[in-house]
């Protein structure tokens, strides 16, 4: 079998008919051997029966969720290629024409593109239109250097072993954003056909909700890309931290009147410990990720980690942290030879602040090549 066109469906019964009948006439009018797959998240609208008497397949899928749905409809597609839409009404199974010919012609995902294709007025929300899906398919673009337009379009196609392959496991929403994270990480071939959106046939509100949905969505494309959620404001921690406490230390920085002194020296200190931490725990969640199979090998990691051995990572950290205690050892004797008095709080913190946060990197840096080795280890599953 050539082709599967797949609906997730819960209470569709509305439009059900609607586009079974429009995906049946397009298999007998293009002449393609395939079949229709509605998979049921738990209809109590008599949804299945309809499905069932239209001819098409029924899964019944208990666990809730667009991508519980959506896995178990790919699991139990029979066809090559699997084209998957919203059984709303919203997109035109009788035009699937661009799909399968993008399928045909070798690629492993077509995504459709509403934003080129048209977006009928009243067919998606405002705030959806104008920021939710633009400002989540540019992060999408930007964190996996992708040139997808439409992260987030529900009409789209696929080879049926290439997505298997990727071991998709979003039970929500994001499953959407999953696929294509997940496909541009794998390097399947991907392409983009314009596709029309219309004003879905529904009497009730859909099942997306806006806030929830969308966050959840962002939090999946964060977590996949531990680079721009732990290891860039990491990077810009460390330099801010750096360069104003130097300046900080060599009594050279002010702003207009104000001049910053031992207070702002701390701050910088903590700065800089959160930056080397997130570095180190992007460095540590990719390899973690690469281990658990759900993210691919990273050339820049791994050629990293050729340089900096385990033994060197260790040792960059004890050097450091010894450092630091020399610099608070010196500031003891300094304090012994006052007699275990007062002294010049401003003029020892300047010593004892740098020599605290030289102690806590240290450590840091030390323990997190420690734990780098454990996660290197070889096992079996």
């Amino acid at each position: 079998m050539e082709l599967t066109i797949l609906m997730p469906c819960l209470n569709e019964s509305e439009t059900l008919a609607i586009c079974i009948n429009k995906a049946t006439a397009y298999l007998e009018l293009a002449g393609i051997d395939g079949e229709v797959l509605i998979t049921d998240n738990g209809s109590n609208d008599g949804s299945q029966e309809i499905a069932r008497s239209l001819g098409a397949r029924v899964v019944d899928v208990p666990s809730r969720g667009y991508g519980n749905a959506l896995i178990a409809g790919i699991a139990a597609a029979h066809g090559e290629f699997v084209i998957m839409g919203d059984a709303d009404d919203s997109y035109d199974f009788s035009d699937l024409d661009a799909f399968v010919a993008a399928l045909r012609s070798g690629n492993e995902l077509v995504m459709g593109n509403r934003f080129k294709g048209g977006i009928a007025e009243g067919a998606m929300p405002p705030l959806h239109r104008y920021l939710g899906n633009p400002v989540l398919s540019f992060i999408g673009r930007l964190f996996f250097k992708s040139k997808i337009g439409d992260f987030h379009c529900g009409l789209r196609g696929f080879r049926r072993d290439a997505i298997s392959n990727l071991q998709l496991e979003s039970g929500g929403m994001e499953f959407a954003s999953e696929m294509v994270v997940k496909s541009e990480l794998a390097r399947l071939v991907i392409a983009e056909v314009p596709t029309t959106l219309r004003k879905d046939g529904r009497s009730r509100p859909p099942h997306l909700r806006t806030w929830t949905d969308g966050w959840r969505h962002l939090r999946f494309l964060l977590l996949y890309s531990p680079r721009w959620l732990f290891f860039y404001p990491g990077l810009v921690l460390m330099a801010i931290a750096l360069v104003s406490g130097i300046l900080i230390e060599t009594d050279k920085l002010t702003v207009a009147n104000a001049r910053f002194g031992m207070d702002s020296l701390v701050v910088a200190a903590g700065l800089l410990i959160i930056g080397v931490q997130a570095v180190l725990f992007s460095v540590l969640t990719h390899l973690y990720g690469e281990q658990a199979g759900f993210l691919p090998r990273n050339q820049k990691v791994h050629s990293l980690r050729s340089r900096i051995s385990l033994e060197s990572g260790v040792g960059i950290g004890a050097v450091l942290a010894l450092a630091g205690i020399v610099m608070l050892v010196v500031a003891f004797i300094l304090w012994q030879r006052s007699g275990f008095g007062s002294l010049n709080v401003v003029s020892q913190l300047h010593l004892v602040v740098p020599a605290v946060t030289l102690l806590v990197v240290g450590v840091q840096i030390s323990l997190s090549s420690a734990f780098m080795g454990i996660l290197l280890i070889k096992h079996h599953d």
